[in-house]
């Protein structure tokens, strides 16, 4: 049986989408002047509070080393603190600062509208069903 040509091939379009997604959200958060991978940490962080860095990494799909450069700069621009000791074990709780939720909540806005042009032309149907097909994909996968 012949493959479809590679622009058809569903793994390509969903990679082709997730980069025009990110390459669209990496834009609207210019101005905020954070990038794709801190908002990413920041919104984990909301979601998590007081997570580790282990966890964040896990969270955000980067590894560790990636994730200390991301959480670096969030911490020079005064968005998160890191806990000077472990609550438990080594892990070190990072949080959100009252900065960091208020850039958060710009991020937030900007990635909504994204999302809402991304999803323009679709019923609210046809949106539940891509999600249930999304979700079913990463399922078959893990």
């Amino acid at each position: 049986m012949s493959q479809p040509p590679t622009g058809e091939r569903p793994g390509y379009l969903i990679k082709r989408a997730q980069q025009a997604l990110n390459q669209a959200c990496t834009d609207r958060l210019r101005p905020l002047e954070i990038s794709m991978s801190q908002y990413a940490v920041l919104r984990a962080l909301d979601d998590h509070p007081g997570a580790s860095s282990a966890e964040l990494a896990r969270i955000t799909f980067v590894t560790r080393q990636s994730l200390r450069d991301v959480l670096s700069g969030l911490r020079t621009a005064g968005l998160v603190t890191v806990a000077e000791q472990a609550s438990t074990g080594r892990a070190r709780p990072v949080a959100l600062t009252p900065s960091g939720q208020a850039k958060l909540r710009a991020a937030e806005e900007l990635i909504t509208e994204v999302e809402t042009q991304m999803l323009d032309t679709l019923s609210k149907d046809q949106r539940r069903y891509l999600a249930d097909l999304l979700r079913t994909c990463v399922g078959n996968l893990t």
